[in-house]
């Protein structure tokens, strides 16, 4: 069977007869070129037919697979890709707070008295125990007061047990024999003091004489009567008073000896729990103040995070309750140890305080960010769409594209709906407003459009989410 010519052979058939055709001064065509004329023009007729019947095959084609819409495309209809949106009844926003890593036990370690630093036993970085010395004072001084006072003790025993055991014998008969001497002194003073009255009187002595000697004989009356005394104490033996007395001052002196015990223990500084030196603020030699930190300690035990919550937030939680929370890359289960019961005025949060697991010790320490995850539900109804889909309004509102039946009875049509953003989450957003229900929402390519414009919609590719899966995504 021949085939149709093709384009250039029919052109070129044509340029054929074009020069077949007579002009004023060419001779009439003969019987042949005649025939010749009407054989051309039969194929071309042939060539027109082929064309038509083509085009109206690729026409009823293009209708077979057109989607079985009311009505068929405009021409100038613009592509869009469309999804269809569907309510939902809330959406779920995550809250990250932000807090500190923090020891449980800080101390600023420092002297109670000042002194010179004789000696240091530590580094930054050193991790030392309970009770173990980290400084030492200069403690000469002391140690000089201390001897004195130890001596002084010695001889107030010595004397109040010389008080318990009473007078000894020699004591004793040494007193009696001072009486009998005096006694004894004193008889010849009275006879010597009768003599001079006698010659006084004869007139022999002057009564300047006579009374010099009465005044000896009293001097060693009141002589004798000390002895006396002096014999009879010692006869009666040592008050139960004197010896309380001494007793008292030999515990003085103790008490005095054990503050300076006290205060040389003082000089040598120790570490109050197990921890690991972070400052060291002083060198040997140098004269530190009563109460002035010499080394920065901090425990080695399990950290706590200290996180500020709202207050809405921190009521929902309870002490012994198990959350986890972020420290850089890693995840890390705490326990909620207590809650603070007062508000940051300047944050409106309420401090809560979580212990972590044991095995944070190698990553988390003090002074590291930590951080919560907090999930909140808010019940509202509105839709999911793609922020592509949104073009900013005024008035705070933000306007959409739906893709609705033209009112010229041909094809789609778009209507700009006006809608508010309630929450925003990466690519998309959560919205209410004029919206409806399964409606046909323009995904993307907003900006070409116009309300009432011709559009052809094409459904949304697989990778881009309708809105009923991105509310399921927010919601994992």
């Amino acid at each position: 069977m021949q085939g149709n010519p093709t384009q250039e052979e029919t052109h070129g058939q044509i340029l054929l007869d074009k020069k077949d055709i007579p002009t004023e001064t060419e001779v009439p065509p003969t019987t042949n070129s005649r025939t010749r004329r009407l054989m051309a023009l039969g194929g071309a007729g042939l060539l027109a037919a082929g064309v038509i019947g083509g085009l109206s095959l690729v026409a009823s084609k293009s209708e077979k697979q057109a989607p079985s819409e009311p009505s068929q495309t405009a021409t100038n209809a613009i592509p869009v890709e469309t999804l269809k949106v569907e309510p939902v009844s809330s959406y779920q926003v995550q809250r990250s707070y932000t807090g500190e890593i923090t020891a449980r036990r800080t101390s600023k370690v420092g002297f109670e008295r000042s002194g010179q630093l004789a000696q240091l036993f530590v580094e930054e970085g050193d991790r030392v125990t309970a009770g173990q010395p980290l400084a030492k004072l200069d403690t000469r001084n002391l140690q000089a007061q201390r001897q004195q006072l130890q001596a002084q003790r010695d001889r107030a025993l010595a004397k109040l047990e010389q008080l318990q055991n009473g007078p000894r014998t020699e004591d004793i008969e040494a007193a009696r024999a001072n009486v009998r001497n005096l006694e004894k002194e004193l008889q010849l003073k009275k006879k010597q003091r009768s003599r001079r009255e006698y010659l006084y009187h004869e007139g022999a002595i002057s009564r300047e004489h006579r009374d010099e000697f009465r005044y000896q004989q009293e001097a060693l009356a009141a002589r004798l009567d000390e002895a006396r005394s002096r014999l009879q104490k010692l006869l009666n033996g040592t008050r139960q008073e004197e010896i309380a007395a001494q007793r008292a001052t030999v515990r003085e002196l103790e008490a005095s000896i054990n503050n300076i015990h006290v205060t040389l223990d003082k000089s040598v500084l120790k570490a109050p729990f197990t921890g690991t030196v972070s400052q060291r603020n002083f060198d040997e030699g140098t004269v530190v103040q009563a109460g002035q930190p010499v080394v920065r300690l901090v425990e080695n035990s399990s950290p706590e995070a200290r996180i500020g919550l709202p207050a809405q937030f921190a009521r929902t939680l309870q002490p012994g309750t198990s959350q986890t929370v972020q420290v850089g890359s890693q995840k890390f289960s705490a326990t909620v140890a207590s809650i603070l019961p007062e508000v940051d005025p300047q944050t409106r949060t309420q401090v809560v305080v979580l212990n972590l697991e044991a095995t944070a010790i190698s990553y988390a320490s003090p002074g590291q960010t930590v951080r919560m995850h907090r999930t909140k539900t808010i019940e509202t109804q509105g839709y999911w769409v793609p922020l592509s889909a949104l073009t900013q309004s005024v008035r705070g509102l933000w306007t959409c594209y739906v893709v609705v039946p033209s009112s010229q009875g041909q094809g789609w049509q778009v209507q700009q709906q006006t809608v508010e953003i309630l929450h925003q989450n990466s690519d998309r957003a959560f919205v209410r407003g004029t919206l409806q229900a399964n409606q046909r929402l323009v995904a993307n390519g907003t900006h070409r459009l116009v309300p009432g414009q011709q559009v052809r919609p094409v459904t949304a590719t697989a990778n881009q989410p309708n809105a009923n899966q991105q509310a399921q995504l927010s919601q994992q």
